[in-house]
């Protein structure tokens, strides 16, 4: 297919819209959260994570979001500054909100993650909040689904796309469906609906897309086929529809389709695949890797993360993703 039409010359690669937390992993691996004795504290959230990969990788990274005022919150922007990732569009609340936090065992299959989201700072974004003079400074923009799972985040997030659009600004979503974020299963697809039909790139998994299908599909599930056809339309050029250890397909408007297999890895933990996969990839088309090799550079970065301990800090270098590639085969 023919590039996406990425704009040059701007001061940012991609802004990360969406929520910024704190993950406490388990140090003992293996062991029941009720057995757990201590705990490790990284930064986590998605769109946090997702700036964190590019960063690591050389890739300029901004995030639209909020933390807390306080320990917690000034932790977060403490890490991400220290990655060089670009907090102009990062809010302090004084106001009661507070940053999500997640609590994790370390394991790699049926691991027990405990979040805490009540009143959620990131969830306080409003529209007023979002400045279409900074959106208009990024060659991406990466909406993260759970900004979208209620007000007034949503109609910030709604807006902060209607502006990448007008500025040019390549909008990539990033389905990431959380149910306990949101009211209904139905409130979520005419959501997600609306954000992907303003998106040039869409990312999820099988589950995700079912999801999204909700509100239109006769059947119990769609196939990817059928996925394709429906969300190849209006903005979107390139879908990818993820299906864990079975690796990925992607489609685009054109009328191509291939699947990516994923790399063989000693699991450490199930999640930061995705984030992880989401970095490398926009990475790898704002470098002018063609699609195919953009998600293959993905997929191993996902492999790369789930090897490791925690998200932010399993985030490859490039020397690292490199070298891992030209020694491995995809499965």
């Amino acid at each position: 297919m023919s590039k996406l039409s990425i704009p040059t010359s701007r001061s940012l690669d991609v802004i990360c819209l969406g929520r910024a937390g704190v993950d406490l992993y388990a140090s003992e691996e293996n062991v029941d959260l009720t057995n757990v004795s201590s705990f490790d504290k990284h930064v986590g959230g998605s769109p946090a994570n997702i700036a964190v990969a590019l960063s690591k990788l050389g890739a300029k990274a901004g995030i639209i979001s909020c933390v807390s005022d306080d320990g917690l919150g000034h932790y977060v922007c403490d890490y991400l500054r220290r990655l060089n990732v670009d907090l102009q569009g990062m809010l302090v609340d004084n106001k009661g909100s507070r940053t999500s936090l997640a609590i994790t065992e370390m394991k790699a299959s049926n691991c027990e993650v405990v979040i805490y989201r009540n009143n959620a700072a990131d969830l306080t974004l409003s529209i007023e909040h979002i400045d279409k003079a900074y959106i208009a400074q990024s060659k991406i923009l990466l909406i993260s689904g759970t900004a979208l799972s209620s007000s007034p985040s949503r109609e910030a997030t709604l807006a902060a796309i209607r502006y990448a659009r007008e500025a040019g600004t390549l909008v990539v979503l990033d389905v990431d469906y959380r149910a306990y974020s949101w009211r209904s299963e139905e409130d979520s697809s005419l959501y997600y609906q609306m954000a992907a039909s303003m998106s040039d790139v869409v990312i999820g998994n099988r589950e995700e897309f079912d999801v999204m299908e909700a509100l239109d599909r006769e059947s119990a599930k769609s196939d990817d086929d059928q996925t394709a056809a429906r969300y190849l339309q209006g903005a979107t050029q390139i879908l990818i529809i993820k299906a864990g250890e079975l690796g990925s397909t992607v489609y685009t408007r054109d009328g191509q389709k291939f699947a990516q297999g994923i790399y063989p890895v000693e699991v450490k933990k199930p999640f930061g695949a995705g984030d992880s996969f989401a970095g490398a990839f926009m990475y790898s088309i704002l470098q002018g890797y063609d699609l195919q090799e953009s998600v293959k550079m993905g997929s191993a970065s996902a492999a790369i993360n789930v090897s490791r301990k925690t998200c932010t800090d399993a985030m490859p270098t490039l020397d690292e993703l490199l070298s891992f590639i030209a020694v491995r085969e995809a499965a």
